[in-house]
């Protein structure tokens, strides 16, 4: 089997997160290649990988094309070298030795997941990560909790809906079906787009309940994608890009604008400027919205039919 590793970097020298995750990846119990994709870090993270990581297949971005997109350009990297599973990776994250394999030996078993995860655990393994934990809470996956408490794990996979892409294995069979990220997504959300058309596809996601990641990103604070504007555009690219309730972008634009005039007629101009910046986001997106196309990683266009 081939396997890859695809890694996508944008200043990953703080905390000596890149030293950590590519070394834990090269002492894998199944041998990995590396494929590395910087998004024009602007620290010294290009030198460090060439330094320290010969053996690492780099790819250095001309611009930061966000997490899906250096994703995509990895995969497809990945695909012409034959390659039959893939792990993404954050570069803030580290596998143990054997992590990978029982990703691999599970997907083997069960053919019908797109996406395999591990469990994942905070940067030194006392705590879930809070994302992951709400992603296998009694509400999204059932009996993980009750069977994992009691220590009484039955199963070699629970299926959830949404598992964030930290840490993914994804299959050959997954990217011929589904494709790639969505350009519509910058950097967040296009892992809960991957789920939704996963689920349109009638394709599962599941976690591993015996194998760990560890995700360095408690003490991280919060960035220019976290503030009120940003996850209100992030959420009607959701909301409109989701295969399985599709939403008009167009009627979509229109209520915004609408808010827009409501706003400036109550001289609210901050509300106002608000609202006509998220209805020039949602034009600008439009066109990779619109007919819910999806890049393809294997060089085809995937459109849903509903």
């Amino acid at each position: 089997m081939k396997i890859f590793a695809v890694v996508v970097i944008y200043n990953g020298m703080k905390n000596n997160w890149i030293h950590k995750c590519f070394s834990s990846l090269l002492q894998s119990s199944i041998p990995v290649e590396i494929i590395a994709v910087d998004n024009l870090s602007t620290d010294k993270s290009v030198e460090y990988i060439r330094n320290n990581f010969p053996s690492v297949t780099l790819i250095e971005n001309i611009q930061n094309l966000g997490f899906g997109g250096a994703n995509n350009l990895g995969l497809k990297s990945a695909l012409k070298q034959g390659g039959e599973f893939f792990f993404l990776l954050n570069q803030d994250a580290y596998v143990e030795t054997n992590t990978i394999e029982k990703l691999i030996n599970t997907s083997l078993q069960h053919p019908e997941y797109a996406v395999i995860s591990p469990i994942h655990l905070n940067s030194n393994g006392t705590k879930l990560d809070k994302s992951f934990a709400r992603s296998v809470s009694p509400y999204y996956c059932e009996d993980f909790y009750d069977d994992y408490v009691l220590g009484n794990t039955k199963k070699t996979i629970y299926e959830s809906p949404f598992i964030c892409a930290a840490a993914w294995l994804l299959t050959a069979k997954a990217l011929e079906v589904i494709g790639g990220f969505s350009p519509a997504f910058f950097h967040y959300g296009e892992d809960d787009n991957y789920c939704h058309r996963i689920q349109y596809f009638k394709m599962k996601i599941g976690v591993v309940p015996d194998t760990y990641i560890f995700h360095d990103r408690e003490d991280r604070a919060p960035g220019i994608y976290d503030n009120r504007l940003s996850t209100i555009q992030r959420q009607q690219i959701l909301w409109c890009s989701n295969p399985n309730n599709p939403i008009s972008i167009k009627k979509i634009i229109k209520q915004y604008r609408n808010k827009t005039i409501k706003y400036l007629l109550k001289v609210d101009f901050k509300e106002a400027n608000m609202n006509k910046k998220i209805a020039s986001f949602l034009k600008n997106k439009k066109p990779l919205i619109e007919g819910s196309f999806s890049e393809s990683v294997s060089d085809k266009t995937y459109k849903f039919i509903y």
